[in-house]
This record gives structure tokens, C-alpha cells and sequence, in this order.
């Protein structure tokens, strides 16, 4: 132990010494910290990456640790955003059970199982999958039905990427679960490749003209989203400014308290207020510009509040793209519609709720 501690101290003066003399490796070694992804989301995912086949060892999203011997070939999704990426990589063949709540209107599904977590376990196994795909809601919620689960022999992996940083290891990751790793990699090309012409747009457009936006996550509670969080991704890369990045993150999740009060200390900052509609906030237009207090807020007097399908801005799947060009629309409305997005999926004052 001691001989330990005395060789790091040489080393440490060691290197304390050369970074002296030759400052530059000093900036040199801070780039390369600062370049590291962070483990919450990149790590299982870059393994991912580099894996080179069979088997296939990670951690997932509880920090679980995972081994893959093979792809799996009977897949419950209690996710619709599982559901959707492994269809969107050729492997909706081997889904043999959806979450109950799924709405995806996608042939696929017509005819398939439909499963809850609140379900017994007797149900699932009925089923005979070899692997039950969550998220660490259900695990952190429903604890007991992942533990009967994995006692019958069933992996049971948790994956939910917190950022957009976790967005393609995510992807990689569904791969090797469903051996279709190719197919991972050419929806992320395919949506690096949809990115690249709004960055161009965007770069072009000074920081200090671009709108200032309050994104909404759930009314009902004052709730933004985190700064570095998925929909606020989407937000700036279509050329908007997070009014809330101050907002603090609640239990390292997407979504992050603000409150009235600091809501309304934003009024005349506000040139866009934009909220996400589905299920985790069934809001309308009318419930926002007639929330009390809201009237003083810049854009609600000036009629730019705006609603987002969630599936769009919040989950992780290649309708992100969709999502960025439609709020891009939103903040710049004589930009092209390069996506040829119906203009159903933006609702906004005067228009009728559909």
C-alpha cells in the first residue's frame, strides 16, 4: 500500500514537473478530459460500437451488467420507442409482444400481443420471450416483476438514453440485441446525413437573432425540460435559445422543475412558447395562454404558443429528425419544408385542436 502511494507521488511530481516546461500538453491533456463521453449514456453503447461480435457484454441504463451469446429471437418492447427502433432496423419480426399503451400505427403491430408491466408474471411467460425490453421507470417502479422475470431465465435489459449524446449508442446497442448491428449503423448514418443540412442552415443565423423559447414538459406541474436533455437538443439544433438552461435536472431525467414564479421573471424574454402534447402533457393552446399570470408573458400576448407532438422531440428514434425541422418551421416560418411535414403536426393559437 505505501509502495503504491510513493510511486504515485513520483509520478505525479513527475508529470507536474513536464507540464511546467512544456505547458501546451497541460491544454493538450484538458481537451482530451473534456472530449470523454460520460458513462451515464455512451458507455454500454460504445462497446456497442466497437464489438466485433458473440458474445457481447455491457451495462445498461440501472447499471446492470448484460451478456448477449446470441441475438434474441422472441422480444417483448414495453417501450414504444424499442418498439419502433427495432422495426426501424428490420427486426419487427422478432417482437412478440407490445406494450399495451403503444400507439404506433405501423402494419407490424396490427396483429400482435399486447402486455403491461403492471401484468402478472405468469402472463409474460406465457409469452415464452428470451428477452423483455424496458426502460428504468418500469424497473424502479415495478422491481418485483423484473426479478421474477430474470428468475425464469429471461433477460430483462433497461435502455433509455438521458441525452442526445446516448442517441446512437442506444441504436447500437438494439443491434446486437436483435443482430441487426448494420442496420443500426445506417439509421445513424441516415440521420447524421438529415442533420447535416439544418446545422448549415442554422450555422449562417447569429446567435443573438435566433428566438428565445420556453419549452414546456408537463403544465400541469411548471415543468421544463432539462438543459441537457433530448428535446432541448432538438430545440437548439433547430436554431432555438433555452430561455429555462438554468433549470435543474429531477433524478437525472429529461425533465426539470421551473415553476411559475420563474416562468413569469422570463415574460419578456419569451419570444416562442413551446410545449410538447401526448400523454405525459395533454395541454392545449387555450390552457396555456389562459393559465393565470401567463398573459404578461411576450409570447403568449403576441400569439406564439406553439404545441409539439411528443413523439417528435422526446423519444429516441429517427422521428427526431422530423421533429427538429418542424420547430426549425416553427422559429423561422419561411424556411423550406425540406421534410415535407404536413403542417397538422404544429398546432398553434387560432387553430383547431385535432
Amino acid at each position: 500500500m505505501n509502495r503504491n502511494k510513493d510511486s504515485k507521488r513520483v509520478l505525479d511530481s513527475t508529470l507536474s514537473c513536464f507540464l511546467w516546461k512544456q505547458p501546451w500538453w497541460g491544454i493538450y491533456l484538458l481537451f482530451l478530459v473534456a472530449a470523454m463521453p460520460l458513462c451515464a449514456d455512451d458507455c454500454y453503447g460504445n462497446m456497442a460500437e466497437k464489438s466485433q461480435g458473440y458474445p457481447y457484454t455491457f451495462m445498461d441504463s440501472d447499471g446492470t451488467e448484460i451478456r448477449v451469446e446470441h441475438p434474441f429471437a422472441r422480444i417483448i418492447s414495453l417501450y414504444p420507442a424499442h418498439t419502433e427502433n427495432l422495426i426501424a432496423m428490420g427486426a419487427g419480426g422478432q417482437i412478440v409482444a407490445i406494450n399495451r399503451g403503444t400507439h404506433l400505427d405501423l402494419p407490424e403491430l396490427k396483429e400482435i400481443s399486447r402486455i403491461s408491466y403492471r401484468d402478472d408474471p405468469e402472463r409474460f411467460l406465457a409469452i415464452e420471450p428470451d428477452l423483455v425490453l424496458i426502460r428504468p421507470m418500469i424497473s424502479r417502479f415495478y422491481p418485483n416483476l423484473v426479478k421474477q422475470l430474470r428468475k425464469q431465465g429471461i433477460a430483462v435489459v433497461s435502455l433509455q438514453p438521458s441525452s442526445f449524446r446516448g442517441l446512437f449508442s442506444y441504436w447500437h446497442t438494439l443491434g446486437i440485441l436483435s443482430g441487426k448491428q448494420e442496420n443500426a449503423r445506417g439509421m445513424e448514418e441516415r440521420f447524421r446525413q438529415g442533420m447535416a443540412e439544418l446545422k448549415r442552415i442554422v450555422a449562417e443565423i447569429p446567435a443573438e437573432k435566433r428566438p428565445r423559447v420556453y419549452f414546456e414538459a408537463i403544465h400541469s406541474k411548471m415543468k421544463t425540460f432539462s438543459p441537457d436533455s433530448t428535446p432541448m437538443f432538438v430545440l437548439e439544433t433547430a436554431g432555438g435559445r433555452n430561455v429555462a438552461a438554468d433549470a435543474k435536472p429531477v433524478r437525472n431525467s429529461n425533465i426539470a422543475y421551473y415553476g411559475k414564479e420563474k416562468i413569469l421573471t422570463r415574460a419578456s424574454e419569451i419570444d416562442i412558447f413551446l410545449a410538447q402534447k401526448g400523454r405525459m402533457n395533454p395541454v392545449t393552446v387555450e390552457t396555456i395562454t389562459n393559465e393565470p399570470g401567463f398573459q404578461v408573458i411576450k409570447a403568449v400576448r403576441e400569439g406564439k404558443v406553439y404545441l409539439v407532438d411528443e413523439a417528435i422531440v422526446s423519444r429516441p428514434t429517427m422521428r427526431l429528425l422530423q421533429g427538429v425541422w418542424t420547430i426549425h418551421r416553427i422559429l423561422y416560418p419561411g424556411s423550406p419544408n425540406h421534410l415535407g411535414l404536413k403542417q397538422q403536426t404544429i398546432q398553434q393559437r387560432g387553430q383547431d385542436e385535432r
